[in-house]
């Protein structure tokens, strides 16, 4: 059984150069996760190689030699600047991603996006139909096709299909506000199983259809959660997506990243440095985050000269200006804070706009003394993972949002806050920096433990199995099946861009 994998991206990132267009492989979780899987089955990797109306026929040597180097086929499916701007920009980013992080105020429910949205997820349904064999396994990834597998279905595709969603999904007072609510939900149960980040996610899909699909059965099993709706039968549960530990905690402890985080050690001497990485986003709530350390300093002045700040901001949609206004917003309040309390050879926060190079972030992991990962909604959040396995002297604390999807698993030994309690992070910020390492190396040290256990070779493994798709992607992961939120054996699981 082949894997055909599914998403808005392929796993390649396209450069532009004198000579022409040229092709790299791109990292990231999702890459790392499905990429052993299709080697090792001659799989197929299907999604938009990220160019605007460039004629896929010019990219067709790259990506065969993108093919080969991966272990796996490359199938593009074009699109025209009206497509990126009313599919991806408009209904993927103007839609569903405010709206499924609980922000629908920032929607913007133009009907002309959902046109698009329909003639593309149309489209990348027609790429798989053409390379698709019967026995093959298709597996949709992430919130841009939600719809495909009804589309798929619709024209006679009867394989096994499973979906993941990377996002979380809304409670039914907010997913209600979508005007196209039962076409989406009635399209992700076409598949045979749909995936979803936490516990909470998979309540909330429930809930929307008990109320929007009052006929649908749903029988709740020890493994998965069953629900009979468009004369199907799906598969639904939560499978919390992770990193690869090993790759991760490797590289933090090689001679490079030693090099460098010595350096940066040495550069803000007799401090201890607390450590944001976000991509510039709303849902990542970097000016609360902001707001929050500066109230630490006004109420706990021995913070002083004792903490730095190193907020990094991936640039992402500068073009779009809800994303200008954020940027300038950020910009204003580290100016503001730096004014109030920098002293002669102490700055607060050092503030980074820019893209990081991998040893460099995992360097800044490794420095890092505590970290602020406090987003507003998160799915997952690789970002606090990820801090977690690159803290090989095990001395680190994590402070973590409630509301990010890691916090599922996290909790028992991160700090966990509320980002809308300025009062609350703020003392966070004061009882993470006061912890002596023998308070800090236990808490750390389960968090990496639990981390490389649930690494994402094991996500991939639940998720195929669950789906009967039988294969060894990786060490460690475990011998069944069962979704995260449904081992009987997990007590640390509660009932969560990479930048």
């Amino acid at each position: 059984m082949r894997i055909i994998a599914v998403s808005n991206r392929l796993p390649v990132a396209v450069e532009r150069e004198e000579t022409g267009l040229r092709l790299t492989p791109a990292s990231g979780g999702l890459v790392t996760a499905l990429g052993p899987v299709l080697a090792r089955r001659g799989g197929m990797w299907i999604g938009w190689p990220g160019t605007v109306g460039t004629d896929v026929r010019d990219i067709e040597t790259e990506l065969r030699l993108q093919s080969q180097a991966l272990g796996f086929e490359l199938k593009p499916v074009p699109m025209s600047k009206e497509d990126v701007e009313g599919f991806y920009q408009g209904f993927s980013n103007e839609i569903i991603w405010p709206l499924f992080h609980d922000l629908q105020s920032r929607c913007n429910f133009v009907p002309d996006y959902w046109t698009r949205y329909i003639a593309i997820r149309h489209a990348f349904a027609d790429v798989v139909l053409e390379h698709v064999r019967p026995e093959d396994f298709v597996w949709v990834q992430d919130y841009h096709l939600m719809g495909m597998g009804r589309r798929l279905r619709e024209r006679g595709l009867g394989n096994l299909m499973g979906f993941f969603l990377h996002i979380p999904f809304p409670p039914p007072d907010i997913f209600f506000k979508l005007p196209w609510r039962n076409d989406v939900l009635e399209g992700l149960l076409h598949h045979d199983l749909i995936g979803f980040q936490t516990p909470h996610d998979v309540e909330n899909f429930l809930d929307c259809v008990a109320r929007l699909l009052p006929a649908a059965k749903v029988r709740r099993r020890q493994r998965v959660i069953e629900c009979d709706a468009s004369r199907r039968r799906c598969a639904i549960g939560a499978f919390p997506i992770g990193i690869d530990f090993e790759q991760y905690a490797k590289a933090a402890a090689g001679p490079e990243v030693t090099a460098r985080t010595q350096a940066l050690r040495a550069d803000m001497p007799n401090q201890q440095i607390i450590l944001g990485v976000d991509r510039l986003d709303y849902t990542k709530g970097i000016p609360y985050r902001l707001r929050a350390f500066q109230r630490a300093l006004r109420r706990y002045p021995e913070l002083h000269r004792a903490v730095t700040l190193l907020q990094v901001v991936v640039p992402s949609r500068e073009a779009v200006p809800q994303y200008q206004d954020l940027k300038a917003e950020i910009e204003r309040l580290v100016t503001q804070i730096n004014g109030e309390f920098t002293q002669p050879g102490w700055v607060p926060i050092h503030h980074v706009f820019r893209s990081l190079e991998w040893l460099e972030l995992l360097a800044y992991y490794r420095v890092a003394d505590v970290a602020l990962v406090t987003p507003l909604k998160d799915g997952m959040n690789l970002v606090a993972k990820e801090y977690c396995a690159c803290q090989v002297e095990g001395n680190g604390v994590l402070i973590l949002s409630e509301f990010a999807g890691a916090a599922v698993q996290l909790h028992r030994d991160a700090i966990v806050v509320n980002p809308y309690d300025l009062e609350g992070t703020a003392e966070a910020i004061r009882r993470a920096v006061a912890m002596t390492p023998g308070q800090r190396r236990a808490p750390m040290n389960r968090l990496r433990g639990l981390v490389r256990r649930q690494d994402v070779h094991a996500w991939a493994k639940r998720f195929l199995a669950a789906c009967g798709v039988r294969e060894e992607c990786g060490q460690g992961a475990p011998s069944d099946a069962a979704p995260e939120s449904h081992r009987e054996d997990d007590q640390e699981l509660s009932g969560h861009v990479h930048t």
